[in-house]
């Protein structure tokens, strides 16, 4: 591979939009952000839009929606092992695992509601309910699930500062990937068509990352309450499939039921910032550019909403983290109306037109591997 690639390679280039790092092709309502506004105004534009929602009532606690979402994803969850008990030596069986996959991912959209406290008024009431949904039901930590996801939404997007973006088996972006030496370039290289096969992996990485994290070293919230709880959910799976099911048929059942939970889980965070502007640790954005900017909404309506529990809906969460689910397509409008008045580009595309973006854009990224990157687009947030 050529080194010292300047902010180009073949036929991607990394376009500037008066931003600096690596941007997607979706439509925008503008040009990009206006440039020289001051830092003040744009806390003041923020505060104006925050007081627009709050005095629509779109923050208000929807009790009784999250109530019902529970009872009915409990009734398939029960469902579920109803079938599976009466199919018993089926390999129809695959078809409940799959089921499985599903409730247990919506179980998770709700643990992250809860967690955001999206759903009682009281903090304690929303951790705990995010606690017991989160490592009893769905096996992964809420402890670990909180300290990464914080991180996560006050830099979504930011080099080494947001984990969701740290290098691991994909790189995402091109100085994690000049980085990649041996096999890993070659994989690397071709990492945008091996990003949807890996999320069939990701249920178990989120498994052993939970159990990796209650046991390690330092404090833990709640460290003696969630080892017990995921621990239960970890075994008592298992050991009823290998009880009722041959061997052979018990491994095939765990794996779907894994295996699905983690593509539909990767499937419904991957669209959301993967393919929007990268942006260097140094960077110094205001808060309303910086969610906005990273943050790509999926169109669908309602179906959609509830195919990805609100996470479809990702600028208006990211702005405001607390706002119930059903309020979140509400609140798009007066969103947009600001972005539209300040030049910030405001990113929707369908669910597909999303995974061909971040195909292409990991692809992009993936052919710096093994070279080196060195972009002066990323000055333009760097401290002056």
């Amino acid at each position: 591979m050529a080194t010292g690639k300047k902010c180009q390679y073949k036929n991607f280039a990394l376009t500037q939009n008066g931003l600096g790092g690596i941007m997607d092709t979706t439509p925008s309502y503008s040009e990009g952000p206006r440039q020289h506004q001051a830092p003040n105004q744009m806390v003041n534009s923020y505060v104006t839009l925050l007081k627009q929602v709050r005095d629509a009532g779109f923050l208000k606690r929807r009790r009784g929606f999250y109530i019902v979402l529970f009872a009915i994803l409990m009734t398939a969850w029960a469902g579920t092992w109803t079938g599976f008990f009466l199919l018993e030596d089926s390999w129809f069986q695959l078809l409940i695992a799959a089921g499985m996959g599903v409730v247990l991912t919506q179980f998770g959209f709700l643990a992250h509601e809860a967690a955001h406290r999206q759903i009682f008024a009281s903090k304690g009431m929303n951790d705990w309910s995010a606690r017991l949904i989160g490592s009893g039901l769905v096996g992964i930590s809420y402890a670990m699930w909180v300290q990464k996801h914080t991180r996560h939404h006050n830099h979504p997007n930011v080099i080494v500062k947001d984990p969701d973006i740290h290098t691991g088996a994909i790189a995402f972006h091109p100085e994690a990937a000049a980085s990649r030496r041996g096999v890993m370039v070659h994989i690397t290289r071709r990492q945008g068509w091996l990003l949807f096969p890996l999320l069939f992996f990701l249920g178990v990485s989120l498994h052993v990352d939970s159990l990796k994290y209650l046991v390690r070293r330092g404090s833990v919230d709640h460290r003696w309450v969630e080892i017990p709880l995921l621990a239960a959910r970890l075994l008592v799976v298992p050991v009823l499939v290998f009880w009722l099911l041959p061997l052979g048929m018990a491994f095939a059942f765990l794996g779907v039921q894994v295996g699905v939970f983690g593509f539909y889980m990767g499937a419904s965070f991957a669209p959301n910032h993967k393919g929007m502007p990268v942006l260097p640790a140094s960077s110094r954005v205001d808060f309303l550019h910086r969610q906005v900017l990273t943050g790509r909404n999926i169109a669908g309506g309602w179906f959609m909403d509830t195919l990805m529990g609100g996470l479809n809906r990702q600028i208006e969460h990211h702005l405001f983290p607390d706002m119930p689910r059903p309020y979140l397509h509400r609140a798009a409008a007066l969103v947009r109306s600001a972005c539209m008045e300040h030049g910030i580009p405001y990113s929707e595309t369908s669910l597909i037109a999303s995974y061909a973006i971040v195909v292409r854009y990991l692809n992009a990224v993936g052919l710096f591997a093994g070279g080196s990157f060195e972009c002066p687009l990323v000055e333009s947030f760097r401290p002056r």
